[in-house]
């Protein structure tokens, strides 16, 4: 797992815009035009989705490197919808994978099956514990 520590927080240069710091790496993160934001960088679902797709393409990497397999490259798609499933809204990520190299079919099918097991794809495909919890802000005096 990673050690990185992932701290979000308003920039203050937009209605919804924030300053993402993944350890030493230092992104934004916005809402679309069409939902009340500046579209200055990829929006929350956006990054999950990135997670995901780059899970997947570093598992499949890994996978075909230690079984030798000709593998040239990976290439993921992705995108995220609300569907309705018996009445209700469901989440549903679609995620399109692009062999390139000379892989028999049943290697092409072994890939697929190794994609299903990348970390974020069984992290999203099992019930999530998110815990929260509130901190002291710098500027409010705490009460006793």
């Amino acid at each position: 797992m990673a050690d990185a520590v992932v701290v979000v927080a308003e920039s203050g240069r937009g209605r919804y815009q924030q300053d993402v710091q993944v350890g030493q790496h230092r992104l934004v993160a916005d809402e679309p035009v069409s939902m009340g934001g500046g579209g200055s960088g990829p929006a929350p679902f956006d990054f999950l989705l990135t997670a995901l797709g780059a899970c997947t393409s570093m598992t499949l990497r890994m996978y075909a490197e230690r079984k030798g397999l000709a593998l040239r490259r990976v290439s993921v798609e992705l995108q995220h919808a609300k569907v309705d499933v018996d009445g209700s809204q469901r989440d549903r990520i679609e995620r399109r994978i692009t062999l390139e190299g000379d892989l028999m079919p049943a290697e092409r099918q072994r890939l697929l099956e190794i994609a299903e097991k990348c970390p974020v794809h069984r992290t999203l495909s099992q019930p999530l514990l998110i815990e929260s919890r509130l901190e002291p802000a710098l500027d409010t005096p705490s009460k006793p």
